[in-house]
């Protein structure tokens, strides 16, 4: 009996052991991919789906703008005047920029001169996504002058819809042809994405020194901080003002949930948008609003643990709404530069943005080669109210998330 108590703790002290070694094995192998690997892989992948997805498309006259993808899974292509138009060849850029081939930089090209009409716009505030993303990024490589003279002339044609009364750059047009904008009842409405329009003007001040161009960027961001955010450094989507006067007629919200509520997308907008302003101003007025918007996103706990927001922070059926991975890439880019100017929170932003990336990396929301209609990331929302675009991919998420690796890539 004695010799069988032995045999069977011997067993159990053995078995004990071998637990413990596979435990370590295990831990051994699952070993956390590293910065360089992710964003090679991702890039890597990029290539190879952005290459299938131009194949299809590049012999079509005129040459469209790849933005989503229907509601009944088709390919979803927008002509020059779509304000989404700048990120397919912005994107392109980026992929360039990673390797270096003449390959990618032919590419980027090719579908950034399709938007050279964009630069007479001036029924649009959203310039800034159409140009900047494009010739913007195909100048800082290229240093091509007929690229400087488009961004030029299409800061002039932005400027056009500044409203000194305000101080703002109108944003939507109210005249009866403008749909469902008409129906709203606004007079000068501004929209807080606007602030993702201002880095054009500050380049166009950049290159001409012309300093109507600051003034203006400067008034826009002014006004806006002043009226578009809460004290909470949440903000809303649409301030209407009154034309006449300067005065604000209303805040609501045309994307959001209600008008009290943060639109995930906009509270990235806002983010983004005056980091930019403070680089391009160094006025620690805009410093302060991005560290305020910075701290709302990044301790709010309405936002999940993996930090990639639900469409609007108070979403009425949580956790059963869509998630918004265009967000999350904003959100993640923005933070990548401003933790630069903040030491004192630059562990805690890197952290959060490497947070995003990672899990965008992750098959959850990177695309299977051939899938998803040749876009890299799954899961973002356009416009929740339309129906079009919802939990579906976005040519600004794909755009937002190569920017943001590619800043990750060159900080240490």
């Amino acid at each position: 009996m004695k010799k069988l108590k032995l045999l069977i703790a011997i067993l159990i002290i053995a078995n004990t052991i071998a637990c413990k070694k596979e435990k370590k094995e295990i831990a051994t192998d699952s070993k956390i991919e590293t910065k360089q690997e992710l964003i090679n892989r991702v890039f890597t992948f990029s290539e190879l789906q952005y290459d299938s997805l131009i194949h299809r498309i590049e012999g079509n006259m005129p040459l469209l703008q790849p933005r989503g993808v229907t509601e009944d899974g088709d390919l979803r292509l927008k002509p020059f005047q779509d304000w989404t138009s700048g990120f397919f060849p912005g994107t392109l850029w980026y992929l360039y920029k990673n390797n270096n081939s003449e390959n990618w930089k032919n590419k980027a090209i090719k579908f950034t001169l399709a938007l050279d009409s964009v630069k007479y716009i001036t029924n649009s505030h959203d310039l800034g996504f159409m140009l900047n993303n494009s010739f913007g990024n195909g100048y800082q490589l290229t240093k091509n002058d007929a690229y400087k003279e488009v961004l030029i002339h299409g800061a002039r044609s932005l400027i056009t819809r500044y409203r000194p009364v305000i101080g703002t750059i109108q944003s939507w047009d109210t005249t009866p042809d403008m749909g469902w904008i008409s129906k709203r009842g606004w007079d000068t409405p501004v929209i807080v994405d606007n602030m993702m329009n201002l880095d054009l003007l500050f380049r166009a001040f950049e290159y001409t020194k012309d300093s109507i161009f600051y003034n203006v960027a400067t008034a826009h961001a002014k006004t806006t901080l002043q009226h578009h955010f809460r004290a909470d450094y949440s903000s809303f989507h649409v301030v209407d003002y009154d034309s006449k006067t300067g005065k604000v007629r209303s805040r609501e919200t045309a994307q959001g949930h209600v008008d009290s509520s943060s639109w995930a997308r906009g509270q990235a907008w806002g983010l983004y948008g005056f980091t930019q302003t403070y680089t391009n101003t160094k006025d620690s007025l805009y410093l302060s609003q991005a560290k305020g918007i910075a701290n709302y996103i990044m301790t709010n706990k309405k936002v999940p643990k993996d930090h990639i927001p639900y469409w609007d922070y108070d979403a009425p059926n949580i956790p059963n709404e869509p998630r918004d991975a265009s967000a999350a890439a904003i959100t993640a880019s923005a933070l990548l530069t401003l933790q630069e100017f903040v030491p004192e929170k630059r562990t805690e932003m890197m952290a959060y943005a490497e947070s995003i990336l990672r899990k965008l990396s992750t098959d959850e929301y990177l695309a299977a080669f051939g899938k998803n209609q040749g876009f890299i990331l799954k899961h973002s929302v356009g416009n929740i109210h339309t129906g079009e675009e919802n939990d579906k991919p976005l040519n600004y998420a794909d755009y937002y998330f190569l920017e943001a690796l590619s800043k990750w890539k060159e900080l240490e």
